[in-house]
């Protein structure tokens, strides 16, 4: 279970407020529980109630309980019932009995749901659900619960269940949020074992999660363990500017931490650093790493071509200013050769890296390592989080699936949607990314179907689609799959008579096979790319005709995002103020909405590109722009 961020936070909110709001009341009800005192000397019932109270205390519990249950059987209108079931209820617990303690909690509220007791009732049944290992149900049950507290105690209690509850759960950020939240009720020594868990949950957070709650956490204790293990992942990630920062806030915001003495040392370390070599003005090299030979040649080729292009078209805008020249290694699509020239390039004291496109993980972290910034042009998840020299500006699933469902519920105002997909990596990746956005949209899945890669008939998922969508609807169906498969697909759902929802798919159905066979069944058909070489942009037409005049050829993607990554740091160099290695890195983290021949680019603070990808969709004789940029 994950944390939903605003969603998540907002609710726990609401539960924490209506807890603040029932813990704010007047002293006299929020004393701790006690059970009723006998009222008449010498009564059978009173001194029966007495004698099982004071074998209560002693922690005889099973002869308490006999002498419980003899009270509810003699007495079973006693006034002190409610009690008496309280009783039993800690008793089972205490023993182990945590159904049977469930049980005698739901007697008590159901005979007598206006007892003063209930609350305390209400709270034992969390935790008897906790003891049954029944942790999703009290996280359900957590918020009712949370109406009926009158006392601090049970404030505290209610917290700590759904605080350890989370951690069961594999929730720490809720866990964290509601050990700080104990933290406001409880004293030592119990709250030296509440800092324990709550170090422990910090520590299973992960980076997103850190940083969520550090915008929100007013506690210093708690801010302060978050601040510590941002530095400290930060150091990890060999992002020392970033390290520094965070645990340099941190001792200045926080200096009686128990964390501070130690980031202070670390802060120090770094500050005795000496400063990245110095690039020499006016003579700067950018390195390309390339699959130049082996069974990626041909891509490498590619991406070297929209290199020249930019360095043209650069150069023929130079006026006199710092000059720029290439250094390009070939990887041979081999990680050891791809460490091998970084290191190479290293001695050569480039200012960038373009590439690779084949074996970016190896090359990047031994870019990482030499302090160099990198641009790579590959689809390998989370390879911007390598480290802070590290950048990715390629078309990702994510980048697609953000687009499509944009468009889709902000332009077409669709709301319910299908999925139809292989099972296999790639469907499956595209599968979940558009269900998770289309329910951060607030729209809804209605149907998913997937089949085998191998299979050419599509009829058994495309029938169970046709039942769903007589019974539900739905209103476009996804399908994340090569123009080939496509192809086949789309004339088998018009045949089952599902003509009339929207069809989207990936950029892989950017390719005349799709139209051609799907023929007039794939018009209308709407996908994402990052490039289209038609565009009404003046800038994509120059490019496409000078590229066209170079080499002979028409431009694909792949030249496109090379010859814009190129334009990116021959621009920034152009412009000046590069003087290190890390002052073109820190111009790359807060380039925003750069215009090229593949959109607006952006880069996150991860290192992760944000594009504007262009729409597409099919039409009679090939491909039409959709004007929503």
């Amino acid at each position: 279970m994950k944390l939903e961020s605003k969603k998540q936070y907002i609710g726990w909110m609401i539960l924490a407020a209506v807890l603040f709001l029932c813990s704010c009341r007047p002293a006299e009800i929020i004393k701790p529980v006690v059970m009723p005192e006998p009222s008449v000397e010498g009564d059978a019932e009173t001194e029966l109630f007495s004698r099982a109270e004071r074998v209560f205390r002693l922690s005889s519990y099973r002869e308490a309980l006999n002498l419980y249950d003899e009270y509810l059987f003699r007495f079973p209108e006693g006034q002190s019932v409610p009690a008496v079931l309280m009783r039993k209820g800690a008793i089972y617990n205490a023993l182990g009995s945590h159904e049977s303690a469930h049980s005698v909690y739901k007697q008590l509220l159901e005979r007598y749901p206006d007892s003063f007791l209930v609350p305390e009732a209400k709270v034992d049944i969390l935790a008897a659900l906790y003891n049954e290992g029944h942790y999703e149900q009290l996280i359900e049950q957590a918020d009712e619960v949370g109406t009926y507290v009158t006392s601090k105690a049970h404030v505290l209690k209610l917290y700590m269940l759904l605080a350890d509850a989370y951690v069961k759960v594999d929730s720490p950020a809720n866990a964290v949020h509601f050990y700080t939240k104990s933290l406001e009720y409880m004293r030592y020594p119990e709250k030296e074992r509440l800092v324990i868990k709550l170090k422990a949950a910090v520590e299973q957070l992960s980076m997103e999660d850190t940083q969520f709650l550090l915008e929100r956490v007013t506690d210093p204790l708690t801010k302060g363990y978050l601040m510590h293990r941002l530095g400290r992942k930060r150091v990890e990630e060999k992002k020392n500017e970033e390290a520094s920062r965070v645990l340099s806030d941190f001792v200045r915001e926080i200096p009686d931490h128990e964390k501070a003495e130690e980031a202070h040392e670390l802060v120090a370390e770094y500050e005795r650093m000496p400063p990245p070599p110095a690039v020499v003005y006016g003579d700067y090299t950018i390195g390309c790493l390339l699959p130049l030979s082996g069974s990626y040649e041909i891509y490498g080729n590619k991406v070297l071509n929209g290199i020249h292009l930019a360095m043209d078209q650069s150069e023929s805008w130079q006026d006199g200013g710092s000059s720029i020249r290439l250094s390009i290694k070939d990887t041979a699509s081999n990680p050891d050769e791809a460490v091998r020239r970084v290191r190479e390039l290293a001695q050569e004291n480039v200012l960038a890296i373009i590439g690779p496109i084949i074996s970016a993980e190896a090359a990047a972290y031994e870019a990482q390592n030499n302090g160099i910034p990198i641009i790579t042009l590959s689809q390998k998840e989370h390879i911007a989080t390598i480290g802070e020299q590290v950048f990715r500006h390629f078309i990702t699933p994510a980048m697609q699936v953000r687009k499509l469902v944009s468009y889709a519920v902000g332009t077409l105002r669709l709301n319910d949607f299908a999925i139809l997909h292989p099972d296999e990596k790639y469907g499956e990746t595209f599968m979940k990314l558009f269900w998770d956005e289309v329910v951060s949209y607030g729209g809804q899945i209605v149907s998913v179907e997937s089949y085998q890669p191998n299979e050419t008939d599509f009829g058994d998922p495309i029938k169970r689609l046709a039942r769903k969508s007589r019974k539900t609807g739905f209103q476009a169906i996804f399908i994340p799959d090569a123009p080939a498969k496509a192809g086949l697909i789309i004339p088998q759902l018009a045949f089952h008579d599902i003509s009339k929802a929207y069809l989207f798919g990936t950029n892989l159905w950017h390719s005349d096979k799709l139209a051609t066979m799907a023929g007039k069944w794939a018009r209308g058909a709407i996908f994402p790319d990052i490039f289209f070489p038609q565009s009404h942009s003046p800038d994509v037409r120059d490019f496409v005709r000078n590229f066209q005049e170079t080499f002979g050829d028409p431009p694909g993607f792949i030249e496109a995002i090379a010859y814009d990554t190129a334009m990116i740091l021959f621009q920034m160099i152009r412009k000046g103020d590069i003087q290190y290695t890390g002052d073109l890195r820190d111009k790359l983290a807060t380039l925003r909405n750069f215009r090229g021949v593949t959109g607006l680019t952006s880069f996150d603070e991860s290192g992760e590109a944000y594009k504007s990808l262009y729409l597409l969709r099919v039409k009679e004789g090939g491909f039409e722009e959709l004007r929503d940029r």
